[in-house]
């Protein structure tokens, strides 16, 4: 597994296990992936607080408290802020109040990494440094991130906080390219040059902020799988052709297509098949050559000035 170098105390792989969809499984099916995760170098787990109808950390921590040396060896992240009433909360006491909900679900005294999961319109940053400060000086939390943030977002949070901001958790997927069809698309009047995030891609890039691709096989706005679809022939007859070249599966493909992209990129991994997750593994340590990387770009449904 490749890693991404991020501090001295931080290294990264480009595969995250993402754990929205783990609160169903039988326990030692679920131990078992997180046992195949970290033994092929996953170690990096990413969570949010109502993941599962909120269960989803409570079947992890259980896997925590039967391995209890498996603690030291992961990165566990997770994110709150999406409450389930219907609005997004960054209040002081939300984001405390959530952080020590995760350690005790988690049956962990700390997380190595929590992220603010949705911009809240009502958000007072200063409150949000204080929070991130308190559970910085606990040891509560060690490092701190955002998800779904455009660059303006981030720039007003890290300027009240002390914290660096060192991910950013963002869909995307060879059939979602919002972030990439801008910057490509420069100076034209294509659908793709509408700027919809203010250069995200970019400016992760400048400020060496890790970005976090969410639903990494998915359509528009997670609205299914684009994979063996009949709707999108053209991807997946292009995609087929250029797995068989590298001697992968598509699945494996669709992940290499992502990490090929100049950024620091981790891929988030939401399947409970480990079958599956070595599948994406593999395609993590592929590099596509530039043709062929643009020749699936295109065949998304995209165009070229």
């Amino acid at each position: 597994m490749k890693y991404y170098e991020i501090t001295g105390e931080l290294r990264l792989p480009r595969v995250i296990m993402g754990c929205m969809r783990i609160s169903q499984m039988e326990y030692r099916e679920l131990e078992n992936l997180v046992m195949t995760a970290v033994e092929n170098g996953v170690n990096h787990f990413d969570h949010a607080d109502f993941y599962g109808n909120f269960q989803s950390e409570v079947r992890f921590g259980e896997v925590l408290a039967n391995n209890p040396s498996l603690r030291d060896r992961i990165i566990l992240q997770s994110k709150c802020g999406i409450r389930t009433t219907g609005f997004y909360d960054s209040s002081y006491e939300h984001i405390v109040n959530s952080v020590n909900n995760s350690l005790k679900k988690m049956n962990t005294d700390h997380l190595d990494c929590l992220l603010i999961h949705r911009p809240d319109a009502l958000a007072d940053v200063d409150e949000m440094a204080r929070a991130f400060e308190d559970l910085e000086k606990s040891g509560k939390v060690q490092w701190f991130g955002v998800s779904n943030h455009n660059p303006l977002q981030i720039q007003v949070l890290q300027q009240a906080v002390k914290q660096p901001l060192l991910f950013n958790q963002m869909q995307l997927s060879i059939m979602h390219t919002p972030m990439i069809d801008q910057g490509i698309n420069v100076n034209t009047r294509f659908e793709g040059a509408v700027d919809r995030d203010n250069g995200t891609l970019e400016y992760c890039k400048l400020k060496g902020i890790v970005l976090q691709t969410w639903s990494p096989f998915q359509y528009g706005f997670i609205e299914g799988a684009f994979l063996d679809n009949p709707e999108f022939p053209e991807i997946n007859q292009v995609m087929d052709r250029v797995a068989e070249q590298y001697g992968i599966s598509k699945t494996a493909l669709a992940i290499a297509w992502l990490v090929r992209i100049p950024a620091k990129m981790q891929v988030i991994a939401g399947t409970t098949k480990p079958s599956r997750l070595l599948d994406i593994i593999r395609g993590a340590e592929v590099e596509l050559a530039r043709p062929d990387w643009y020749e699936i770009y295109r065949a998304a449904g995209n165009r070229l000035p």
